[in-house]
């Protein structure tokens, strides 16, 4: 499949949001200010829409519909596409959002940027590089 003449606007979008992100975490999550943490985790979360948009962008792109529009609907089509290798890192990336909604205690921001750091920001990553690898896309992020 390739992407020439195509327009991905949600693809294109993930892999902008995605640089900020690598860049907040580039010295590791002991390194962030409690301040630095907070816009840490305000960058995954733009990722993480950003990242199953995309995921749904691509399947729809292939020709699958997907219904209702939901990252739970969307997560389990992107692994059996081959483009998100591990479902259950993402439905914990959700999860651990869901929770940050609700809670903004220090333990949970703490736990939130290492699972960020260690397999939310890698699954992303790879995301990225199983699309543009489907695409053809030559552009680094």
């Amino acid at each position: 499949m390739n992407a020439e003449g195509w327009h991905a606007d949600q693809i294109d979008s993930f892999a902008s949001r995605l640089s900020p992100l690598r860049n907040a975490l580039a010295h590791g999550p002991g390194a962030l200010s409690p301040l630095e943490k907070e816009c840490a985790i305000r960058r995954f979360e733009y990722c993480l829409d950003g990242g199953w948009k995309a995921a749904r962008e691509f399947l729809e792109y292939s020709g699958l519909t997907i219904a209702p529009i939901t990252p739970r609907e969307t997560i389990p089509q992107a692994v059996a596409a081959r483009i998100v290798d591990d479902a259950q890192v993402w439905i914990d990336m959700f999860n651990h959002r869901n929770l940050l909604a609700h809670n903004y205690d220090g333990v949970v921001v703490a736990e939130v940027i290492d699972a960020i750091a260690a397999r939310y920001l890698p699954a992303m990553e790879q995301l990225w590089q199983n699309l543009a690898a489907e695409l053809q896309i030559t552009s680094a992020v």
